[in-house]
């Protein structure tokens, strides 16, 4: 049960960042999804897409992750949800502070 909480709360939580970054760029039509290590931007992507795409994938892993001990005998270390969350979230928060960055330097 704790894992679903978990879950829940984070995808809850990438959505929340989405809507916040979708009112913040809302001038912007596509946003970076991609930059070259020297900080120029490979390609962009239409901003609901860009916004949603973390939490969507996030959705699927998050829930097959749930949904495993039903089905599979997990590892020893493989118990826990929290890590998994917290790097989605921190995923997410990154590439939201990324395309802040980039938008800010073009202007």
């Amino acid at each position: 049960m704790e894992k679903t909480i978990i879950a829940v709360l984070a995808i809850g939580l990438l959505v929340a960042m989405s809507l916040w970054a979708n009112r913040r760029f809302r001038n912007e039509r596509r946003l970076p999804m991609q930059w070259s290590l020297k900080g120029s931007v490979n390609w962009t992507a239409p901003r609901p897409l860009a916004l949603s795409f973390v939490p969507v994938l996030a959705a699927i892993i998050l829930t097959a992750m749930v949904a495993q001990p039903d089905f599979l005998k997990p590892r020893p270390g493989q118990e826990s949800l929290v890590f998994p969350a917290l790097l989605f979230v921190g995923i997410h928060a990154l590439h939201i502070w990324l395309i802040g960055r980039t938008l800010r330097s073009k202007a």
